[in-house]
């Protein structure tokens, strides 16, 4: 056995799918043995291994026991005279295994190899080559002096700038997503050390093979997408925590007790400034806007009341009371961001439709509970509305502001349809085009790239891959979606590569799959598009619904006597009330099924079922997964009324 391939999974079933489907391509020719560990998956990950991947020998775990220890139970097992360490968010191209044992077998003094990354854009990772984290090295890294000087052969020596990224060099670390290793030199060195949970282990086992004698080799001869690159992840607190903890386990294991407790004191430095820097980075983006609108909301206000007070209200001297600029505005601040936060203002790309609803929203609210007041407590019904009018044009500019100002993540979204381009040939080309027009309701424009250099028979193909900067410039395309079942990964790579400079995004979609996968950038590596059911399970959805939840649940207990006589169970109607206001059910959920062929999305069990707007007294399982599947794929807010009308008598069902 030649090649032994090993790859740990936990809840990725869209990527390992995507994986495997690249290593099955790349394998051919090679005598060569597939493993899958999985870590406790709720995905249905071993599930779709065993029938879409006989050929692959999979280890399904009860718990999850970790990255190192995961491989190690695949490494035990594996016969190879070379094992590859693999992540399942990675594409391999179809020649890689063929390069890199070829090298291996011409160099004796390598015991492990890794090769050049692209994220899902085609840029390079500088994670593909490391170095040894010396006190030195961690702290230019920590600090950004890396970052700085990226070419410097002093400061960014963690990711060795300084090495030309298309030559091959030796390198002291190899990236845990692609290693590359020699059976011999592991039964010398040892296997993945088990005390590292997740991260770390990649260095520590690299440090032991330079330590042994043997050489790591960065090879860009050959490369690989890996979605999930290092650096999406460094905004995440649980990954500040874990990886630099797992530092601290390298040190001491590895340095003399002076060096280790400094290297130690460095890192517990470094955890908590990047712990700090991360939180103020995400509190930052997520407070930015709302603060933004409520300083322009309560100057305004101020300004107003001012002018309220001089001109209309007090013309011959006198103020509003002071209770006005402590608790009056800032009371009406928060209902209307409140509101507008329900109302997905906040949400990115940026609505200025939706802020203005929930503006519109809150006024309301004030305007019922400022008529509800006591006398003494009303200050100014006109500074409500002339506010909600100051709202209006404030919240339109700084959203339009924003917008131009081209600030990352703050960017409208006009409404625009994705205009989407298929690569590939036919009849995988009219698949892929046909899930995307049952994905999105209203796609603005899908044509068809055909990936050889033929147009082809039909008029229906755009060009050919030879003109696909053309067809971007003159179709104004947004999205290319590869097929990658006719394109090789190298050549899905070079043109992801050649295309850096425009604005277009990338998916790729595997074979006989129902999901597309992709990366817009690097920071929102790993996206995903699953095309079958993927609309309940959006937050924004699953806010709506709540809202929907809490907001009928209310009218129902203060129109109880009247609406109880249409239920006919007054005690399971009150009781489900409440159940639905604490957050125990919905309104409206799935239809209770022992098994169907899709897995939904989680959502609270409900007490109205789609059925029930069909009225069908027994339904059969085929019917109910149908109407279950429809219900999370298709969902709109208006399915809640249309079901809450129609069932509206089940409201007491037990």
């Amino acid at each position: 056995m030649k090649l032994s391939v090993i790859i740990v999974s936990y809840n990725v079933k869209h990527f390992l799918e995507q994986c495997l489907h690249s290593v099955r391509a790349a394998i051919p020719g090679i005598e060569a043995e597939i493993f899958v560990v999985d870590n406790s998956s709720v995905d249905g990950s071993v599930k779709m291994v065993k029938e879409k991947f006989p050929e692959v020998v999979c280890i399904s775990n009860t718990d999850n026991p970790g990255f190192a220890k995961a491989n190690n139970q695949a490494i035990r097992q594996s016969k190879g005279e070379y094992v590859l360490v693999l992540n399942p968010d990675t594409i391999v191209e179809t020649d890689t295994f063929v390069k890199i044992i070829t090298f291996m077998d011409s160099h004796a003094d390598a015991g492990g190899l890794g090769v050049k990354m692209v994220d899902g854009t085609g840029r390079f990772l500088p994670e593909s080559k490391r170095g040894l984290p010396t006190p030195g090295v961690a702290f230019c890294k920590v600090f950004g002096l890396s970052r700085l000087f990226p070419k410097s052969k002093t400061f960014n020596t963690y990711h060795l700038g300084y090495l030309d990224k298309d030559k091959i060099h030796q390198v002291e670390i190899l990236a845990g997503a692609f290693m590359m290793m020699r059976m011999s030199v592991l039964d010398k060195v040892g296997l993945l050390d088990e005390s590292f949970f997740m991260y770390g282990e990649d260095i520590d086992l690299s440090y032991r093979i330079i330590k042994a004698g043997y050489h790591n080799y960065y090879f860009p001869d050959t490369r690989i997408i890996h979605y999930k690159g290092e650096s999406t992840k460094k905004g995440s607190l649980n990954y500040v925590f874990v990886f630099y903890n797992a530092m601290i386990i390298f040190a001491r294991k590895h340095y003399s007790a002076k060096n280790a407790r400094l290297f130690s004191l460095l890192i517990n430095i470094a955890i908590y400034f990047r712990a700090f820097l991360s939180l103020s980075s995400r509190i930052l983006k997520n407070a930015l806007l709302p603060l933004v609108d409520a300083s322009l909301l309560y100057t305004g206000l101020a300004i107003i009341a001012r002018i309220l007070e001089q001109q209309v209200i007090y013309p011959w001297g006198g103020h509003y009371p002071i209770e006005l600029y402590l608790f009056a505005i800032p009371s009406f601040i928060t209902i209307w961001m409140v509101s507008i936060y329900y109302s997905g203002g906040y949400d990115k790309p940026l609505s200025i439709w939706k802020s203005l609803r929930g503006l519109a929203a809150g006024t309301i609210i004030i305007l019922v509970v400022y008529a509800l007041l006591p006398e003494n407590f009303r200050f100014s019904r006109s500074l409500i509305i002339v506010g909600t009018a100051l709202g209006i044009v404030a919240l339109t500019l700084s959203r339009i502001l924003l917008h131009f100002l081209r600030i990352n993540g703050y960017r409208l979204n006009a409404s625009k349809s994705k205009r989407f381009a298929v690569v590939g040939e036919e009849p995988e080309v009219q698949r892929v085009a046909d899930l995307l027009q049952k994905a999105l309701s209203n796609p603005g424009f899908i044509g068809m790239i055909n990936s050889g250099m033929a147009q082809g028979d039909k008029s229906d193909f755009l060009g050919n891959i030879s003109q696909i900067k053309d067809i971007i410039s003159v179709y104004m395309i947004d999205e290319l979606i590869f097929c990658a079942k006719d394109l090789p990964a190298e050549n899905i790579i070079d043109q992801m590569s050649a295309l850096q400079h425009t604005e277009v995004e990338y998916k790729i979609a595997p074979p006989e799959s129902m999901s597309i996968i992709g990366s817009n950038s690097i920071d929102t590596a790993g996206d995903l598009y699953v095309i079958d059911i993927n609309s309940i399970g959006k937050f924004q959805n699953k806010r709506s619904k709540r809202v929907f939840d809490v907001g009928v649940s209310l009218l129902l207990l203060s129109s109880y006597p009247i609406t109880v006589f249409i239920t006919g169970h007054p005690a399971n109607y009150f009781r489900n009330i409440f159940k639905v206001l604490l957050g125990m059910k919905s309104i409206t959920g799935y239809h209770p099924i022992d098994q169907h062929d899709h897995k939904l999305p989680d959502i609270r069990s409900g007490i109205i079922f789609p059925t029930d707007a069909l009225d069908i007294p027994n339904p059969d399982n085929q019917t109910i997964g149908r109407l279950n599947m429809l219900y999370s794929r298709d969902y709109r807010i208006n399915t809640e009324f249309r079901l809450l009308y129609k069932g509206f008598r089940f409201l007491g069902r037990k």
